[in-house]
């Protein structure tokens, strides 16, 4: 099948419609473009998953912040179209922001026991955009499969959660993050690193690897874990934005890790927030 390029969300639905009642399941990944190897390996487990690939390309304003980087975020469809094409995309949903937001829009979608620590903390109103845009395109692509990327791990568990209390009719399936060859887990937002900052992003994922090196030594206590991080991240241009030790299902704060749990942090350079983390136990 040669993909198909949809841009109106009631044509994607049709398609969604006539695929389903062919008996055809589907496979979705929800992207905001700028793709990178890391969004082609969702699109590739998809494909897997699935008997055709829906990928959605949407820049969400709503999950942006009044001073964050919606309009300089980084587009490039004739790039994300082709490289679509290249992983075995059957479908490429690309949206207006008019046609996905009606001007009298007034619904949202809000989660309200994950959202309270972490990115959601530190960024106001970002997860009910977030939830908002995605039960949007549930409705609209209605995959038996989402593919997400375990890099987004507030988020991955947020839309876990929704897609369960809402009665969402898809699997989730966490894919691991793709990392470059130092380290860097892949990101849209690494292009606006400078070299020097690019050069001592890693930082993020040396700190990963030095806290695993503690749990595995046995230590279990929290602060210490995100006195590590911290100490690694300080020896760098870069401004820690939050290291935290939550409960791997809950996101509650712990103080002994006795149980899995995340360990996730975001990074702020100058051009830049970068996030990463790691379950342990």
């Amino acid at each position: 099948m040669n993909m198909k390029i949809i841009q109106s969300p009631e044509e994607m639905q049709k398609q969604a419609r006539l695929l389903i009642r062919s008996g055809i399941s589907i496979g979705f990944v929800p992207t905001m473009g700028f793709l990178h190897e890391g969004h082609l390996s969702l699109i590739r487990i998809a494909k897997e998953s699935a008997d055709v690939a829906v990928v959605s390309i949407f820049v969400n304003p709503s999950q942006f912040g009044p001073n964050e980087d919606l309009d300089a975020y980084p587009r490039d469809f004739e790039r994300d179209e082709k490289l679509c094409r290249d992983a075995g995309a059957d479908f490429l949903f690309y949206p207006s922001v008019s046609t996905m937001y009606l001007n009298d829009h007034s619904i949202w979608v809000s989660e309200e026991s994950l959202t309270g620590v972490l990115c959601g903390a530190s960024r106001p109103g970002h997860f009910r955009g977030v939830c908002t845009i995605v039960a949007k395109l549930l409705n609209i692509v209605q995959p038996d499969v989402m593919v997400l990327g375990e890099k987004d791990a507030q988020q991955l568990r947020i839309l876990r959660r929704m897609v369960r209390d809402l009665n969402c009719p898809a699997t989730i399936i966490a894919a691991p993050t793709i990392r470059e060859p130092d380290g860097l887990a892949m990101s849209s937002r690494n292009k606006y690193l400078t070299p020097d900052e690019r050069a001592e992003a890693v930082c993020l994922f040396k700190s990963i690897e030095k806290v695993k090196e503690l749990f595995a030594n046995g230590e279990r206590d929290a602060e210490k874990i995100k006195t590590a991080v911290r100490s690694v991240i300080e020896k760098t241009s870069g401004r820690v934005d939050y290291a935290e030790v939550v409960d791997n299902e809950t996101l509650r704060l712990v103080q002994t890790l006795e149980k899995p749990v995340l360990v996730a942090l975001a990074v702020k350079f100058s051009g830049a927030r970068l996030i990463d983390n790691t379950v342990l136990g």
